[in-house]
Parts: structure tokens; sequence; C-alpha cells
């Protein structure tokens, strides 16, 4: 399979994915036109503004078919993942990664990511949704699969043996019924007792399946390049074909069949992705395979991420976040509601009969990405919000890359739906920042972001922050808090 490398968000010509991919223009308009059925590829006008840019807001997406020979659209990635299609296999990296083509370091660390991302769902996407038909997703289920194996090794069905003074469990019933005893003292003494062995049956045939499929899945990711990207060692446990277990219709009756009598939970999953893996029994570069592992929404994994390792607060009883002193005597009362219920939601209100007002609250108000409170001399309250945009702020280029207004107005609003409790509290030190990924090393305080009207109200400035994005996600591997200390928030 041919090994392909593409950034996120990054403007690509027809030309060049054909140089990229090393193929026809007709395999590649062939390409990107099942890429756009999954939403993974959307097209832009192809113009000088455009050709630098390393976001994609929707108001820029064109709804054009996609025709050979085709110049007047540069065509982006929105996926981070990897995605097979026919004979490529496509690795979309994340679009901070400005230096590099071939990021498998970067990208075995994000996939890793991922896989922990998605991990509280408990579910194996067996199949692609795309809005005109679903699609087998053969790669999740070979990593499904094989991380399964890993955790908790072969389907084994064990079998009972009774045995004549053996080590295993002392089968008092039927010893008493079925042996003699010598009397002594009118006490029974049983010279032989019958014991249970649980023994695994190595040639069972779900435990030699398994094994087999497991094979063969390792040997088709070694094959597309993947099992070093996942990370993942391949193993070679069995020597039987596929076909020594009969044609597909028996396979499968034999695993429905296994399936009626199991009740163990991790078994009914694993014959269950047996069962789909038969089922739907293709290679990873048959014509009509497409699998993806990953997201559309790596911003969503952004923010979770910084989220969890800077200790978000927003869903704690302010009763037991950390204060200067007592909890202020006008909350004592609602000691036992979280921090993000404090913020005010809109109330609606109607004239009625005879002109009298009612009101009505709306259930949804402003939501912060992170409340994070740091403990010291100066209590310090910080506000912040994980942007995944390529910010580009420098003395002699352009401002590209940056959130709208509708992102800097929300986060003054923050602080000044917190202002009460702040004030309530004695918290001295009001801090509020947007976290940007980077792939720098280090931590770097860019400026900040200001409207006069805001300033007025004497509201902080709003701090850029760009994180090291492999510090970040390997706090977040390694359940690991990152302290407040790094984010350099200036005074």
């Amino acid at each position: 399979m041919i090994s392909v490398y593409i950034r996120e968000q990054k403007r690509y010509t027809q030309l060049a994915l054909v140089e990229l991919f090393k193929c026809s223009e007709e395999k590649i308009v062939h390409i990107l036109k099942r890429l756009k059925e999954y939403g993974i590829v959307k097209a832009v006008k192809e113009d000088n503004n455009q050709k630098d840019l390393s976001d994609l807001f929707e108001e820029e997406v064109e709804i054009a078919d996609v025709e050979i020979g085709e110049n007047a659209y540069y065509y982006v990635f929105t996926f981070v993942g990897v995605v097979t299609i026919e004979e490529f296999v496509l690795k979309f990296y994340p679009k901070y990664l400005l230096s590099t083509t071939s990021p498998i370091v970067e990208l075995k660390q994000v996939l890793k990511v991922l896989e922990k991302y998605n991990a509280k769902e408990q579910i194996i996407r067996m199949y692609n949704d795309d809005q005109e038909s679903t699609s087998f997703n053969m790669l999740a289920i070979m990593l499904f699969l094989l991380n399964d194996y890993f955790e908790y090794g072969s389907y084994v069905n064990s079998q009972d043996i009774i045995e004549s003074n053996g080590s295993g469990e002392i089968l008092w019933d039927k010893t008493i019924n079925e042996t003699f005893a010598l009397i002594s003292d009118n006490r029974p003494y049983y010279p032989e007792l019958l014991t249970m062995k649980h023994a695994i049956n190595d040639f069972d045939y779900y435990k030699r399946l398994h094994e087999c499929i497991l094979t063969r899945c390792s040997k088709e990711l070694k094959n597309a390049d993947l099992l070093e990207l996942f990370d993942m060692t391949g193993v070679e446990i069995s020597d039987e074909d596929l076909e020594d277990f009969g044609d597909k219709e028996y396979i499968l009756y034999q695993i429905a069949k296994e399936l009626n009598v199991q009740f163990n939970t991790r078994k009914q999953r694993v014959l269950k992705t047996l069962y789909a893996y038969i089922a739907n029994s293709n290679t990873l570069n048959d014509l009509d395979c497409f699998s993806m592992f990953g997201t559309n929404s790596f911003n969503l994994v952004w923010e979770k991420v910084c989220a969890e390792i800077f200790n978000n607060q927003l869903d704690k009883p302010i009763g037991g976040i950390p204060l200067p002193g007592e909890l202020a005597d006008q909350y004592q009362s609602l000691k036992h509601i979280k921090l993000i219920d404090l913020i005010e939601k809109p109330s609606w209100n109607g004239y009625g009969a005879d002109n009298e007002v009612f009101t009505k609250t709306a259930e949804k108000t402003l939501i912060p990405d992170i409340i994070s409170i740091e403990e010291g001399i100066d209590y310090k309250f910080i506000i912040m919000d994980a942007k995944y945009y390529n910010l580009q702020l420098e003395e002699n280029k352009k401002l590209t890359g940056y959130p709208g207004i509708e992102s800097v107005t929300k986060q003054y609003l923050y602080e000044l739906a917190y202002r009460p409790f702040i004030k309530s509290n004695n918290i001295s030190t009001v801090k509020n920042c947007f976290l940007f990924p980077s792939e720098n090393s280090f931590v770097q305080n860019k400026g900040y972001v200001s409207l006069d009207m805001f300033n007025q109200m004497e509201l902080q400035n709003i701090q850029i922050i760009s994180m090291p994005a492999d510090v970040v996600f390997q706090h977040y591997l390694e359940n690991k808090k990152l302290d407040l200390t790094t984010l350099n928030l200036l005074s």
C-alpha cells in the first residue's frame, strides 16, 4: 500500500495531490469524491488569500463537484487520524505541525490521545457513517481485536476435569456420595478426594479462530505500515488459514452458536467482532474498502485535553473550591451547586393577561472551557479557552488564524459573570487567556487581545498563550496535571 502524509487544513491543488499520491488525475478525482462523501475533504476557491491559510471557516467552503483538471479550487482536508482507501494509507496530521511533512512521532502520540479520548464510549466503530451509505470500518475492527488481545489474551474455553486427589477445588458432595470413608473415633476420613481442575482447551475452535484472525490482522497492518504508527506489536500465534475453519456461512453459524451460550461480556464482544470481521471480510487495500480512525473535530480533543491537564473546576461544587478564606456568607446556602451554575441564564419576559409580566428562564447560557484557581499568597482566578487555531501574530506579517469577535467578547463576559463571586470571596487576581497549540517545545506568551469597551469596565485583557502540544498531550496520556505557573501569565 502507498503511504501518504497530509496536513490538516492545508490548501492542496489537484496537481499537488497527483504528485503526492503518485497517481493519475483520474485516480485523484475518484479518491477525492470518496473522501468528500465522508466530509474529510472540502473545496475552497483558489486565490492568493487562501494560499497560505491553515484554518478553515465554514463560509469559505464551496459546493462544487470534483472534476479532472479542475484548477479553480484548493482541496482542504478536515481530518486528523488515519484513513485506508483502496491502495492508499492516508495519514492526516494536525495543522499546527508546520515544519515537517512526515511527523511519525507526533502522529503516534496524537493517535494515542484519540484512542484515550474515545475510550469512554465503550463501542467499536464498526461502520463509517456518511450521508448516503454505511460502509464497514475494517481498520477499527483490527485495532480493537489487537488491543483486546494485548489486554486479555486469546479467547479461551476451559474444560472442567474431575481428578482423584488433585490440586484443585475439593468436590465434597461428589466425594461423599461416590467414594468410601474410613471411620475413626466416630469421624469419617476420605482416602480419596475428588477434585475439580479447570483446563484450557488449546484445540478449541473459537480460540484457534481468534488467533488465526489476530495473526491475519497483524500481517495486514504491518503491510500497510500501520503497526508502528499505532505503536503496536504484531502477533504471529497461528499458522492456520481462515479457510481451514470452513466457508463463511459455516464460520458465522459456529460463532452465532457460541454467542447463544456465552454470557461473559468480554467474550460476547470478541465474538460479535469476529462475526463482523468474517461477515464483511475483505482486506485494507480492496477497491471497495474504506476504513478510518480519527476525527473531523480535533478542536474538541484539544479542548478536552486542556481541561483535563489544567484541573478544570467548572463542575466542582463551590464549597469545595480552594479560596483565600471561608466561602462568603451569601454563598453558604449555595455551597453544593457547581461553579458553572453561578453563570446567570437569560430571562425572557413576556406580557400576559392585563399586561402582567411573566418570566421564562432559558436553559442555556455562557459555558467557559476551563476555570481553575491557582492557590498561594496571591490567589488567581484563571479563565482559559482552548483555541484550535494556527495563530500568526508577527510584527511584519499579516494577522491570520485568529478566533472571531464572538470568542473575544465571550471571554470578557466570562470574567464579568464571575465578578460577584470573585470579589465576595476576596480573590485578588483574575487572569484571562486563550490556549493555542504549537509544535514548539516551550510555553510562550505571545501578547494579548483587547477591546477598549471592556477595558473601561476594568476587565482583564485576554492573554495569548502558545502551548507545546506534545507536552500537553503527554500530560494527558499520563493523567498528570500541568502547573498553572507554566502559563507565564503576565500581571
